[in-house]
């Protein structure tokens, strides 16, 4: 979500000749709070995304909403990294996907210093990109950003709640914060070594360690890491019983999502606005926890678990 790839893709290859695979969405859905009069009806929309889990889910609820305002929608999730999937948007090879701000602003638009007001982050995103053919739509309060987290018998233990509370810690007690990390986030100014500074953190790194981000969850669920880096929509946060330390001095960049459309594709069809903007509205950081923990945590697919999300919302029937 945060990071752009290279371009090699999952199952679809993106070059000269587009992109080569696809699969039609075949949900039994009909209008419910959106798609009313089938407005996109005729339309043939490709839909793409990422492949971490988040995307997939994301990917298929925008789908699941083309199809309920009668567009017939192809299925091309699932592209490796951001880059490959965001040429796809922007070439016309695929026609919409959710993105994120940050994502956008940092790697796409090459900017160096995020905007700490999300929706001034959004805004300058979509601003930038008219002259890239790519058309943002508002903003979700979903930010899947970069946080740290803790167990409950830290936070009972020491009442922390914020990174200032950590850096506090750190300073008056050293021996008890130790950090694990995603060795790319170690060595990220938007990563360890901004946060520091900007938080007066001092940890030495003998107390840092550096693995996998799935090992980072469990071992500070078990106590093993006093704090873990996270990412703020991941399911296992609570799956965990884990507490995201807060930003209390909005040092880490918005990553909020929104539907990135091809220009073309939305000016032919306008409705799309009207379609999904009701949808985006409804997806906040707690919503995406749960749906990713479905995937993640539970073993469920991620297309089913949009579809019943979309159905239980009453988007679509």
């Amino acid at each position: 979500m945060r990071r752009a790839a290279g371009l090699l893709l999952a199952g679809v290859l993106v070059g000269g000749c587009g992109l080569s695979s696809g699969s039609p969405m075949v949900d039994s859905v009909r209008p419910g709070s959106i798609g009313r009069g089938e407005p996109l009806k005729g339309a043939r929309l490709t839909v793409t995304s990422k492949a971490d889990t988040e995307s997939l889910v994301l990917g298929s609820i925008m789908g699941i909403a083309f199809q309920a305002a009668g567009a017939h929608v192809t299925d091309r999730t699932g592209i490796q990294g951001s880059i490959g999937a965001r040429e796809a948007v922007r070439s016309g090879d695929a026609d919409a996907m959710y993105d994120y701000t940050g994502t956008a602003w940092i790697s796409y638009q090459g900017n160096s210093e995020p905007i700490p007001d999300p929706y001034d982050q959004w805004e300058a995103v979509r601003n930038a990109d008219v002259r890239n053919g790519v058309s943002w739509l508002p903003p979700a309060r979903l930010n899947n950003t970069y946080a740290l987290a803790t167990n409950q018998s830290l936070v009972k233990k020491y009442g922390i709640r914020t990174l200032s509370d950590v850096a506090a810690l750190a300073k008056s007690d050293p021996r008890s914060v130790t950090l694990c990390v995603e060795g790319e986030f170690a060595n990220r100014t938007d990563g360890l070594r901004g946060m520091e500074k900007a938080y007066g953190m001092n940890v030495p790194a003998s107390r840092v360690t550096q693995m996998d981000t799935g090992i980072i969850y469990t071992q500070t669920a078990k106590g093993s890491c006093r704090f873990g880096e996270v990412y703020t929509t991941d399911g296992r946060i609570d799956a965990m019983n884990l507490t995201v330390m807060a930003d209390d001095k909005q040092f880490f960049p918005n990553y909020n999502a929104a539907p990135e459309i091809n220009s073309g594709t939305l000016e032919k069809w306008p409705a799309i606005a009207d379609v999904l903007n009701p949808v985006t509205a409804r997806l906040d950081n707690t919503v995406a926890r749960t749906l990713n923990a479905k995937v993640d945590v539970d073993g469920q697919d991620p297309h089913q678990v949009a579809l019943e999300w979309m159905k239980q919302q009453g988007f679509v029937k």
